[in-house]
């Protein structure tokens, strides 16, 4: 594909107009750059209502679009990502999939390969990296020693197509080895199913090389919702609220006189809840019009993916 036009518009469509699917529709046809074509889902009561409400066409099969646009979100099941994603891009259409970026690891990798052959950006869907507070956060983080995170949501019947691990852990998991930026030595892992047939609670005790170590829950049996990440490294202490964007550093004062009450010094920032969804799609639509590198490449997805894989068979063994 080539390098896109800033003056024309891109033809943009989204599959899969379910809960999240919905909110895709609505940042593209809102934002500049980007001509929402259509809508599609396999059920039709679904597509025509997104349809009605923004004024577009509504299908229920997504092979009508080959060929007639530049970009497309996924925002269908886990189970069809490597299939609806694999037909557009074979067809040279960009593609934005939501997280986990396929079923398995090779069809991860054959996404990835067959992006790279035609020329299109691949981008998968974590959304956590448009988060303002973990983009201040990065900002300050070198070397961390230690990390903690939560990531805790009522029981809800939407998601449980997949484990606890792929719907919610894997934001966190992708998040850790970006901000480690080292291969994984080992996992130790334990679980339980409780409301549904997989797992709907998790921990995962991850240990990078360099010595980093993680401790990640996810549960989706909770009576509170939480998303936080705590951070450790020789000079500070970062505690990271996703949900409220509060990013909290402390760090040790320079040494001062001995009555001096505080040794530590408390920065907290606060951010605008923002957009982070249409930040994504935002940054997709850019990485398509300059031919660049995507915020979130298939590669980062696939890492992302085959580290949940991991962390889900180890809970299984421990389950039987």
């Amino acid at each position: 594909m080539t390098e896109q036009s800033q003056q024309s518009p891109l033809r943009t469509a989204v599959i899969g107009v379910g809960y999240l699917g919905r909110f895709h529709a609505q940042k593209y046809r809102d934002l500049p750059g980007s001509q929402l074509v259509a809508v599609v889902d396999s059920v039709p009561a679904a597509a025509e209502q997104v349809a009605a409400e923004l004024g577009v066409p509504a299908l229920a099969d997504y092979r009508e679009l080959l060929g007639k646009v530049d970009a497309v979100s996924i925002v269908v099941p886990t189970p069809l990502h490597f299939a609806v994603a694999e037909a557009f891009l074979e067809h040279g259409v960009h593609v934005l999939v939501e997280k986990p970026i396929t079923e398995t690891i090779e069809q991860a990798r054959a996404l990835i390969e067959l992006a790279r052959r035609r020329g299109c950006v691949l981008q998968v869907g974590h959304l956590e990296r448009f988060n303002p507070a973990i983009q201040a956060a990065a900002k300050v983080i070198s070397t961390p020693r230690f990390i903690e995170s939560h990531r805790l949501a009522p029981f809800k019947q939407r998601g449980t197509d997949v484990s606890v691990v792929l719907d919610l852990m894997i934001h966190d998991i992708d998040l850790i080895q970006e901000l480690v930026g080292r291969p994984i030595a080992s996992i130790d892992a334990v679980g339980a199913a409780v409301f549904s047939q997989d797992i709907d609670i998790a921990n995962a005790r991850i240990r990078f090389e360099g010595g980093c170590v993680v401790n990640t829950t996810a549960s989706r049996v909770s009576l509170k919702q939480e998303r936080k990440l705590r951070i450790f490294q020789d000079d500070a202490y970062l505690s990271i609220d996703l949900q409220q964007k509060i990013l909290s550093t402390v760090r040790k004062r320079a040494a001062g006189p001995v009555e001096s009450p505080a040794q530590v010094a408390i920065d907290e920032q606060s951010f605008d809840q923002g957009d982070a969804l249409r930040s994504e799609i935002a940054a997709f639509l850019q990485a398509v019009r300059e031919g660049s590198e995507p915020v979130v490449t298939g590669e980062d997805g696939l890492r992302a993916l085959a580290t949940a894989i991991k962390i889900t068979e180890l809970v299984n063994q421990q389950r039987q």
